[in-house]
C-alpha cells in the first residue's frame, strides 16, 4: 500500500471507520470505575502510544543544572519581571542546553499561574524585547530569518502575534517558553540534540520503539516543569501547557505523560495530535511519516495507509489528560489539520472524563465559528488558517481562568 495516499478534503470521501473504545482494556475488560482506569487502562494506553507512535523515552538523566543568565524586574515597560535561565543537561562543556524565557506579571501577588510551551524560532522571536537572547540552536536552511543555520536579529518579534505576551501578562499569567530546536533540531538526524545522551555503547539512532523528535521535545517540556516547580514565583500547580501545530502534538504527548501540567491546550495539531487518524482527511499517517520521518518512532510507519490497524486513535490521547482540563482549537481554512477530526476526537474523549466525574464537550454537533464549547473539555473553531491568533489566546485564557484558576 502506498505511503502517499490520495489527499481527501471532501467529507463525502472520508472512509467508514470504527473507533477503539478508550474504556475497554486490551483483554476486553470494560472500565467501569476510576480505579481500573488509573491502575490498568491508562498505563496500558501510555504503553500503546509509546510502542507504536511516539516511542519510549529511554530513561531520565541524573544531571540537570540551571543557570540564571539575566533578570530584570522592569521588563516590557515595567509590565513584567523577565528571567532568562539556561538548563544544562550534561556536565560536558558544549553539551545540550535549553534556554528558558520567563515573564511574570508585576501587578499580581505571586506565585503566579503561567502558560508554557515551546516556540519554533527562538525566544527572541516571541517578543520585541531587545534584551531577550538570540537562540544558539541549529536550524535547517530556509528556516525563518536564519543564516548559516543560525538565528539572527532579523527574527526578533516575528512570532510575537502568536504568543501575545503582553495580553497574557495583562490577564495575570506568566509566560514561559523555550526553543524546540535546542532540544532536537527538526531534521531527520539523531546525532545532535539530546538523543545521544541516552544512547547505549555503539548506538547511533533510536531503536524502532524509542522516541523520535516529538518525544524529545515533550521530554524538554517536562524538564521545564522541573525548573518551574523550584521557582518560588511560579505557581507550579497552575501551569497550563500550550502548543501549536507539531508543537501541539508535542504538548499533548507531554501532557499525557506528565500529569503535573494542570491544563493542556492543542492548537491546530492535526494528524498525530488532536485529529482522528482513521478519517484520513487532510494530512494522513502516511504523509506525515513520509514528510517528517523523524517525528515519531519507526514503529509508527507500519500504519502508513493502514490507520484502521492502529490500536488507538487520537481521542484516546486526549483522554489521557483526564480529569485535567484539555482544550482543542481549530481553524476553518486549515483543512490539512482536519478541524472536524479534531472536534470529533475531543468529543469522543468525553466518556473518560465522565467516568472520572467531569464533563466532556457539551454537544456532539460541531460549533459554528467563534462559538467555543467549554466543559472540562473545550473546543473552538475560528475563521482563517494555520496560526495562533489573539482570538485563540482569549479563548485559552478564558478556559484556564475558569478551569484551573477559579475552581
Amino acid at each position: 500500500m502506498s505511503d502517499k495516499p490520495e489527499i481527501i478534503y471532501d467529507e463525502a470521501l472520508v472512509p467508514a471507520y470504527e473507533l477503539p473504545d478508550p474504556l475497554v482494556c486490551l483483554d476486553g475488560t470494560p472500565v467501569k470505575e476510576a480505579q481500573t482506569w488509573r491502575e490498568t487502562r491508562r498505563p496500558e494506553l501510555i504503553r500503546l502510544f509509546e510502542e507504536h507512535m511516539f516511542g519510549r523515552t529511554p530513561g531520565w538523566l541524573d544531571y540537570q543544572r540551571s543557570e540564571v543568565l539575566d533578570e530584570d524586574s522592569r521588563a516590557l515597560g515595567g509590565l513584567a519581571t523577565r528571567k532568562q535561565v539556561r538548563l544544562h543537561f550534561s556536565p560536558a562543556l558544549g553539551g545540550p542546553t535549553l534556554d528558558l524565557l520567563i515573564y511574570l506579571p508585576n501587578d499580581i501577588k505571586r506565585p503566579a499561574p503561567v502558560f508554557t510551551g515551546l516556540n519554533f524560532a527562538g525566544n527572541h522571536s516571541v517578543t520585541h524585547d531587545p534584551q531577550v537572547l538570540i537562540s544558539e540552536a541549529w536550524f535547517p536552511e530556509g528556516w525563518w530569518n536564519v543564516e548559516n543555520h543560525q538565528a539572527t536579529e532579523a527574527g526578533r518579534g516575528m512570532a510575537a502575534s502568536q504568543w501575545q505576551a503582553e495580553r497574557v501578562l495583562g490577564r495575570g499569567y506568566g509566560l514561559v517558553t523555550a526553543c524546540y530546536a535546542e532540544l532536537d533540531p527538526d531534521v531527520d538526524d539523531f546525532s545532535n540534540g539530546i538523543h545521544p545522551l541516552f544512547y547505549q555503547p555503539g548506538q547511533t539512532c533510536p531503536a524502532v520503539d524509542e522516541w523520535g523528535a516529538i518525544g524529545a521535545w515533550a521530554w524538554g517540556l517536562s524538564r521545564m516543569m522541573d525548573y518551574l516547580e523550584g521557582d518560588p514565583d511560579v505557581d507550579a500547580a497552575r501551569v497550563a501547557l500550550m502548543g501549536h501545530s507539531r508543537l501541539g502534538k508535542t504538548a499533548l504527548w507531554a501532557g499525557a505523560q506528565d500529569e503535573r501540567f494542570a491544563a493542556v491546550i492543542s492548537n491546530a495539531s492535526g494528524c498525530g495530535g488532536a485529529a482522528l487518524s482513521r478519517r484520513r482527511f487532510g494530512e494522513t499517517v502516511g504523509s506525515i511519516n513520509t514528510a517528517f520521518p523523524h517525528w515519531f518512532c519507526k514503529n509508527f510507519h507500519a500504519f502508513n495507509g493502514q490507520e484502521e490497524r492502529m490500536p488507538f486513535d487520537q481521542h484516546m490521547l486526549l483522554s489521557l489528560m483526564a480529569p485535567r482540563p484539555v482544550y482543542v482549537a481549530s481553524a476553518a481554512e486549515d483543512l490539512w489539520a482536519d478541524p472536524r477530526g479534531e472536534f470529533l476526537a475531543a468529543y469522543h474523549a468525553g466518556p473518560v472524563f465522565r467516568l472520572l466525574g467531569e464533563e466532556g464537550l457539551p454537544s456532539d454537533e460541531m460549533p459554528g465559528l467563534r462559538q467555543p464549547l467549554r466543559n472540562r473539555v473545550g473546543y473552538h473553531i475560528r475563521e482563517g488558517g494555520h496560526d495562533v491568533t489573539e482570538y485563540d489566546w482569549d479563548c485559552f485564557l478564558d478556559f484556564v481562568d475558569e478551569k484551573i484558576v477559579r475552581e
